[in-house]
């Protein structure tokens, strides 16, 4: 029990950091739906305009978490955290690509309804990424 108070802490402290991740999310989700729909109203194959608005918003993403979200850790900054940064957007754009792909093809949904679908799925699969593995750091 001597460890409860301890526990809750980190629990909060986990909440507070999703939420900060969430709004970075926002923003990211924000930028990269521009860049689709500007993309796909210019006549740009959705896949293509789903690459171009991946890559701005994995900058984004990772200028805001550095700084933002994950700031106090040691690997936070650098090429090497941008490198695991977008590796792990990397594996969620991969993700994105094959959902949209069965959302519009298979499943017939529109294409300005399926990449807000595919959100269900890839913001927590970043969250997780992030926090373990690109900018290191544990549950504890």
């Amino acid at each position: 029990m001597k460890d409860l108070p301890n526990f809750w802490k980190k629990i909060v402290k986990l909440i507070k950091q999703f939420f900060k991740f969430g709004i970075v999310g926002v923003s990211n989700t924000l930028i990269s739906l521009g860049i689709y729909y500007l993309f796909v109203y210019l006549g740009f194959h959705y896949l293509l305009a789903n690459t171009f608005g991946f890559l701005v918003s994995v900058l984004n993403s990772y200028f805001w978490n550095s700084r933002f979200v994950f700031k106090d850790k040691r690997e936070s900054s650098g090429l090497r955290a941008f490198s695991k940064v977008f590796v792990s957007y990397g594996i969620s754009f991969c993700l994105s690509s094959v959902l949209m792909v069965l959302f519009i093809q298979v499943l017939q949904i529109s294409e300005y309804i399926a990449p807000l679908l595919r959100l269900v799925l890839t913001i927590p699969l970043n969250f997780v990424m992030n926090k373990i593995w690109a900018f290191k750091e544990t549950w504890n």
